[in-house]
């Protein structure tokens, strides 16, 4: 099976290359970035589509960002994600090639719905104002996937994950999700002797999965998924309050980490149902892995690379 992967070095682009090498070498895998192709030009994309000739896409490549970049650029979240995602679209149904499997995210769904969510609701209202325009973009994929697979019969769908972290992650303290965010601060708060200091009271609860994690169920699914779209999470909830430990644990700054409680908790939980995903993944074979070993390896690594990454 030839698969060619977009987004090849962002955070799940660079798991999935590091997964495939290791557990799938029946997969024949070719990964892009935007210095092979620029995904906003449709010429472009359908000429390096036709070039590789893959039996499947798997589209991993986004314009994404934490809390402040979602308010803030939400004509560039809007615009930049439609216009790639109409693109590879396009350009799977022009070549024929049989297969594509987009990214999409839990923080698309509606704020104002009845939990655990699934892969039902995704548009049972409208998402969170803070990351509208990302979200429309990103539904709007699923939209035209649906669209081709009723009209064209083609086998378009989507993984769905939560809140995912890991090695090669972006850690800019500005425009990050919470644990690369945190881990940077560790880091500074380790290398300064200052205060680890985490905003609110630590208490939400989220899902969180490591990057090779979502890789490897992503290939292991990838022969059964047939026109739908599949939640992928780790069903296991954390605290903010044991991420944030379990850093500070790995920076040995235990002693130094301190609690805001007067900043914003914002959503207590956002639980994901796991029941599609785990129907179709062999759990005999596949483990994940728990939050402090991954939390672990990423600080390790970013320790190993620092200053070379997102920061």
């Amino acid at each position: 099976m030839k698969i060619l992967v977009t987004g090849a070095t962002g955070l799940v682009g660079t798991a999935v290359q590091r997964v495939s090498k290791s557990l799938f070498p029946e997969y024949n895998m070719t990964f892009i970035s935007s210095k092979d192709c620029d995904l906003l030009d449709l010429e472009r994309t359908t000429s390096t589509f036709k070039t590789h000739s893959p039996d499947c896409v798997l589209h991993l490549a986004a314009d994404v960002g934490g809390l402040y970049k979602n308010m803030n650029q939400k004509v560039q979240m809007y615009e930049n994600n439609l216009i790639m995602n109409y693109n590879v679209i396009k350009s799977c149904y022009h070549n024929n090639i049989k297969q594509l499997v987009g990214m999409l995210s839990t923080c698309i769904f509606p704020d104002d719905i009845e939990y655990p969510i699934d892969e039902t609701k995704l548009t049972l209202g409208p998402p969170h104002a803070s990351n509208d325009a990302y979200a429309y973009a990103k539904r709007m994929f699923k939209v035209q996937c649906d669209a081709y697979n009723d009209q064209y019969n083609t086998n378009y769908n989507c993984v769905i994950p939560a809140n995912i972290y890991g090695i090669n992650d972006n850690y800019d303290l500005n425009d990050a999700h919470v644990i690369p965010a945190l881990i940077h601060k560790g880091y500074l708060a380790r290398d300064q002797g200052d205060i680890f200091e985490v905003l609110g009271t630590g208490e939400p609860l989220r899902q969180f999965i490591y990057s090779d994690d979502l890789a490897e169920i992503i290939l292991r699914l990838l022969p059964t998924l047939n026109q739908d779209s599949v939640i992928i999470t780790n069903p296991q909830e954390y605290k903010i309050k044991e991420a944030a430990t379990y850093i500070a644990e790995a920076f040995e700054i235990e002693a130094r980490l301190k609690f805001q409680p007067t900043a914003s908790d914002g959503q207590y939980r956002k639980q994901a149902s796991v029941d599609h995903m785990l129907k179709l993944l062999n759990t005999d074979i596949f483990q994940f892995t728990s939050l402090k070993d991954g939390i672990d390896r990423t600080v390790k690594h970013f320790i190993d690379n620092y200053p070379n990454l997102r920061i």
